[in-house]
């Protein structure tokens, strides 16, 4: 699992950028058309949770406790979330969506194969 924790965080903060400026180009998008939609406001909180995501899954992938499996199942598990209910005419949200999703399953797939407990 160290070497998922390692990939996921690396393409999570790379997708971190794309995610951001598609946001911002649905959010140009949603106040020029007047929609009242609000999908760009969501794609970029669900930038900040991958890059926050990111981040964890780097810096937690030599533990050996469920500390970081636990925060990642929550950044993770809320950017999708967050994706899912706000997509709007911004479609490609569900696709960062889905992998927020698939990184928390694996998340939740390594806290089960962790032995020790949090201390």
């Amino acid at each position: 699992m160290k070497t998922w924790k390692l990939v996921s965080g690396i393409l999570s903060i790379i997708l971190f950028a794309v995610v951001t400026f598609q946001s911002c180009a649905a959010g140009i998008v949603n106040t020029l058309e007047e929609n009242g939609s609000s999908s760009g406001s969501f794609g970029f909180v669900v930038a900040i949770l991958m890059l926050a995501g990111g981040i964890v899954s780097i810096a937690s992938r030599k533990s050996t406790g469920k500390g970081g499996n636990i925060a990642l199942i929550i950044l993770f598990g809320l950017a999708a979330l967050l994706g899912f209910a706000g997509y709007g005419n911004y479609s490609d949200l569900v696709v960062w969506s889905v992998w927020c999703l698939i990184n928390a399953i694996l998340a939740v797939i390594a806290s089960i194969k962790t032995k020790k407990s949090i201390e």
